[in-house]
């Protein structure tokens, strides 16, 4: 389903999980802070997608910063997304960047990166990183503060 402007259509009511990303609605409310640079974030730890080739799961922890413009992400909708890759296929590379391109798509955000740190399968890590737009001058930006994977050493 496309993303589409307008008032939340699921929050404050009961909305099945989507079956795939594609059929997720990501949708968006107004900024009341609109002329105020900021960063807004979400912290997902527990993102799961499927390995594309062999169906086993794959998990990771997403961090998604933006500086806001005109739209703040409703997060219903988020969870309702995220939680629709629990059945897909895809690289770490492709989830994580597709999920930042189509929040990036929907909101227009000054700024806007997703790090998606995923737990090891066959012994290695793979960290993804993605970002679009320029942090506006003066806002104050946190680490992600997610340790790299040291496994039991």
């Amino acid at each position: 389903m496309a993303d589409e402007p307008g008032e939340p259509t699921q929050l404050g009511r009961e909305t099945p999980l989507p079956a795939s990303p594609s059929e997720a609605r990501l949708e968006r409310v107004a900024n009341p802070h609109a002329d105020t640079h900021y960063v807004a974030r979400f912290t997902c730890p527990e993102f799961t997608a499927l390995c594309p080739i062999t169906g086993q799961p794959d998990f990771a922890h997403l961090i998604i910063d933006y500086a806001p413009a005109d739209w703040l992400l409703e997060s219903k909708s988020l969870k309702l997304f995220l939680a629709s890759y629990r059945n897909h296929g895809a690289f770490h590379e492709d989830c994580t960047v597709a999920i930042g391109k189509r929040i990036a798509d929907l909101l227009v955000p000054h700024w806007l990166r997703i790090g998606g740190y995923w737990y090891p399968r066959g012994g290695i890590p793979i960290d993804v990183f993605w970002q679009t737009g320029t942090l506006p001058e003066g806002v104050w930006l946190p680490d992600q503060d997610v340790p790299p994977y040291r496994g039991r050493g």
